[in-house]
This record gives structure tokens, C-alpha cells and sequence, in this order.
């Protein structure tokens, strides 16, 4: 039986209890999951799909969000992919503009921003997230599950096809099923890998041969059999034992926050509608167990707010259509708060949502700064390694400098050195010219030479402003060593 640390942690972070004395709640719902046996054995989950308002809804948002997630690593913006997240070789682009391993402070800034809108958006509004916008649910809900639906049928015909004895029917059916699963967890791998290593990459890996790219033609496949084993097998189990953000958000939920609920007060005692029979003695639910089918998860919503809701809203639309038969108002089952059902209060602003938002304010404030404040060049002066100070014929003392220089652009810049105010001072670059390529880390020999009656001690301090179209981007300081402390 499954009775580990999810499950005691979900009752004690989710107790919270709305008028046990009159709740027909199955008394023992937070002691397993829905879809576990009490031997702990897994249940399959079958559930119908009914197509109101909000599943509508959903499916306007999954089209856009679809379509942007397949379009966004094959768009090109002057010359350049709109995203691309290149781990292997530290190479981010993120909406046309490049991010360096030099920029990691920027991703660790946006990592917490990131966090801390979650958290804000969590407290306010619960899981919406994972069942409106996580690309899980959003292709198993709209992509595979309706696959299934077209070739095995509804949930009872997917039902009686499991039950029977393996024959021809079924054969062809689970063969045809798990084929196509199969070819879109293909087609999902390669946009996931356009990702990482680009379009033009991934174009290369599909026409050429595959002996040329077997590292890319194995993840492929092995990106392919994980995103199969996902929608196939694990289903739900990902968004209630695997996804740490559905954990996480257990932790951040309060009774003010908006969720999926069932409004117990109007719906106690439940009971079924029967012609000719007093009705003033029970609530407007007519127990029809039709939120239970639905749900993606296998909760009873009736049983209180859970761990394993993903807010997909289902349960509201299947809600929605029986009160719109048997003529009840709608919203038996809606997005409310749990104060709002049990005291009437409706949303109030707490000190904690209060502090949220002005932490997340200050980060997006500072994150922009930075970001528009970031320069084009990042660089870096050294003392060549092992170098030491030469006086020539001529009179010249001259150090051996190194320069390294990062371009976070896709063109070519040149730039100009030159010392601030001192017109003795020579700059000199031997093995190459002033040009650093875009998108390029390079390193540059510098050579700074200063006439030797001209030093004043055995230390100079120099300021180099490195400059970009003439326009000064930044000072950079250093020290001029002489081979001896001249007298004066």
C-alpha cells in the first residue's frame, strides 16, 4: 500500500476541513491516491472528456502555447534563431538576443525572479499552471488523449477493450495507438532538440547520413522513447509524483487562494433527483459521480481541496452540464477560495501576497536594468603569464599584456584601445588587428610601451578606455611595471 511521506504529507498540508458534520466525504481519501488500490496496486484511469466553456477555454490556450513551443526554435530572427538554449556549449539565445557564460549572473537573477512569480502566482491562483499551460498536460490532453479516443473510443469503449482477451481488434487497435504515440513523442524530441542545438543542426542530422551523427540521431531516439514512456505509461503519476513544482506548491497554498472547490454548503447532503420525491432536504449535488470520471487525475473534488488537482477545471464543466439539466445554478463546483465558501469572504489582500508582489516588482525592476545596462563586449586586461619587463635600445620600457575579450553579439565589432590621458604611451597589437568576431571569445597580445625617462616609479598606473564607434564603453585599469625604480 502507498501510505509513504507523499501521502502523509498531502494530509497534513491539505487538511483543511469545510463542515465535516454533513459531508459525505469517503473518510480515508487523503490516506491513498486516487489512483491506487488499498493493496497499492495502480488503477488505470479512463477519463471522459466533456467539452464545456472552460474546456473550450483551455483549447484556445493550448493552440496558441502548441504552436508557439513547435514554431519558436525553427523562427529566425535577422539571420538568428528566437530561442535556443545550447547547454553544451553554453550558448543561450533567448528572443534573438545572445547570453554568454560570462551572463550567468543574468540567468541566476532571472532564475529567482522566475521563482518568486511562481510562488506569488501559486499563492493567488494555486495550480493553474499545471492544468492550463505545463506542455504535459497540454499534449496529453489535447494531443494523445484524443488520439486515443479516435481509434479506441470513449472511456467505456477504452474500458471493454482493455477487459477483453487479446484478438484481432484489439491487436490492430493498441498496435495503431501506441505507433502513432510513438511517431509523435518522435516529432516532439526533434522540435525538443531544435532547442538545444539548434535548427540548422537538427536539419543537418535529418538529411545526412546517420554515421555522420550518431550522438544527435541517439538523442533523438532516446529523447523519443522518454516522451513515448510520458504519454503512454506514466500520465498522471508525472504531475503527482514526479513534477517537483506539484509538490512545491503544497507548501504555498492558504485558504485564500483561488482553486478548483466544491462548494459543500450548497451541495450536502448529496442525493439523487427522483420524480415526485421532496427535494428541500438535499443539496444541489445529485451525486452522479460525473466529476469523478472526468477528472485527469482520479480525485473526488467533493472530498475537499487535493494534492493532486491540476486545476484543469474539468469538473466544472461536467459540474456545470448536469446543474444546466436538472435547472440548479451553476458553480457547485468552481474557482473560489476556501474562506469565501465557508465564511463568504471574498478575496482580501494579505500581507504575504502584499510582500510577493513587492519582491517581485524590485526583482523584474533590477533584472531589467541590468539587462538593458548590459554592455556589447565584456574585457578583461592581464599581465601576460611569465612575461617581464624589457627596456630597448631606443630608450622604450615595454610589458607584455593580455586581452580577452567577449563579443555577446552576431557581429563583428572592432574596437580601439588607447591610453587615457598620456600621449607617451604606445598600444600595439603584433598578432592581429582591433576586431573581435561576433558571438566569439578571444584573446589578444597587447603590447604597452613607455619611454623609460618618462616613469616616475617601478609602478605605473595606467587607464585604457576601450572604445566601440568612437563611443567609450568602459575604463579599464592597470599597472605599468619598469624593470628598476628610476631615480629622479
Amino acid at each position: 500500500m502507498i501510505k509513504g511521506c507523499f501521502i502523509r504529507e498531502a494530509s497534513l498540508i491539505f487538511n483543511w476541513e469545510m463542515g465535516n458534520s454533513d459531508r459525505q466525504r469517503t473518510e480515508n481519501f487523503r490516506e491513498h491516491l486516487g489512483n491506487v488500490t488499498e493493496e497499492g496496486s495502480r488503477i488505470w484511469l479512463y477519463p471522459k472528456i466533456i467539452k464545456g466553456k472552460l474546456y473550450r477555454y483551455r483549447e484556445y490556450v493550448s493552440y496558441m502555447l502548441l504552436s508557439f513551443l513547435i514554431a519558436a526554435p525553427f523562427i529566425r530572427m535577422n539571420g538568428r534563431p528566437f530561442l535556443l538554449f545550447n547547454f553544451v556549449e553554453r550558448h543561450f539565445v533567448i528572443f534573438g538576443k545572445p547570453f554568454w557564460p560570462q551572463d550567468f549572473y543574468l540567468l541566476a537573477f532571472a532564475l529567482v525572479t522566475l521563482v518568486v512569480f511562481i510562488v506569488l502566482f501559486t499563492v493567488l491562483f494555486g495550480r493553474v499552471w499545471c492544468g492550463w499551460a505545463c506542455p504535459q498536460t497540454i499534449f496529453m490532453e489535447m494531443v494523445f488523449r484524443r488520439i486515443e479516443n479516435l481509434i479506441e473510443g470513449n472511456a467505456n469503449k477504452q474500458k471493454k477493450l482493455d477487459a477483453m482477451p487479446w484478438n484481432r481488434e484489439k491487436i490492430i487497435k493498441k498496435s495503431l495507438k501506441h505507433a502513432v504515440f510513438f511517431f509523435i513523442a518522435f516529432l516532439i524530441s526533434n522540435v525538443f532538440l531544435a532547442y538545444i542545438i539548434g535548427s540548422e543542426a537538427l536539419f543537418e542530422i535529418m538529411i545526412e547520413p546517420i554515421s555522420e551523427h550518431w550522438v544527435g540521431f541517439s538523442s533523438i531516439i532516446l529523447f523519443s522513447f522518454v516522451f513515448y514512456l510520458v504519454f503512454a505509461k506514466l500520465r498522471e503519476l508525472v504531475c503527482i509524483m514526479i513534477c517537483p513544482y506539484g509538490r512545491l506548491q503544497g507548501v504555498m497554498l492558504d485558504r485564500n487562494s483561488i482553486v478548483v472547490a466544491y462548494d459543500d454548503h450548497r451541495g450536502e447532503p448529496r442525493g439523487k433527483v427522483r420524480k415526485n420525491q421532496d427535494q428541500s432536504e438535499k443539496g444541489d449535488c445529485v451525486d452522479c459521480n460525473l466529476c469523478v470520471d472526468v477528472c485527469p487525475t482520479g480525485i473526488d473534488i467533493r472530498n475537499g481541496t487535493q494534492l493532486e488537482c491540476v486545476n484543469c477545471t474539468m469538473c466544472i464543466d461536467a459540474c456545470d452540464s448536469v446543474m444546466t439539466k436538472i435547472k440548479k445554478p451553476k458553480g457547485l463546483i468552481r474557482f473560489d477560495s476556501v474562506n469565501n465558501i465557508e465564511n463568504k469572504i471574498g478575496f482580501a489582500w494579505t500581507p504575504r501576497i502584499i510582500a510577493y508582489i513587492a519582491a517581485l516588482v524590485v526583482l523584474l525592476v533590477a533584472f531589467i536594468t541590468i539587462l538593458n545596462t548590459r554592455a556589447d563586449i565584456e574585457a578583461v586586461l592581464l599581465r601576460a603569464p611569465g612575461s617581464m619587463p624589457t627596456v630597448s635600445e631606443d630608450g622604450m620600457v615595454t610589458n607584455i599584456f593580455k586581452l580577452e575579450l567577449v563579443n555577446k553579439t552576431f557581429d563583428d565589432i572592432t574596437f580601439n584601445l588607447k591610453v587615457n590621458e598620456r600621449e607617451d604611451v604606445i598600444l600595439l597589437f603584433p598578432e592581429g588587428d582591433s576586431t573581435i568576431n561576433g558571438g566569439k571569445v578571444e584573446e589578444k597580445i597587447l603590447l604597452i610601451k613607455i619611454p623609460q625617462d618618462a616613469i616616475k616609479s617601478n609602478r605605473t598606473k595606467l587607464a585604457l578606455d576601450l572604445k566601440i564607434n568612437d563611443e567609450k564603453l568602459k575604463t579599464i585599469e592597470t599597472s605599468f611595471i619598469s624593470p628598476m625604480k628610476i631615480k629622479q
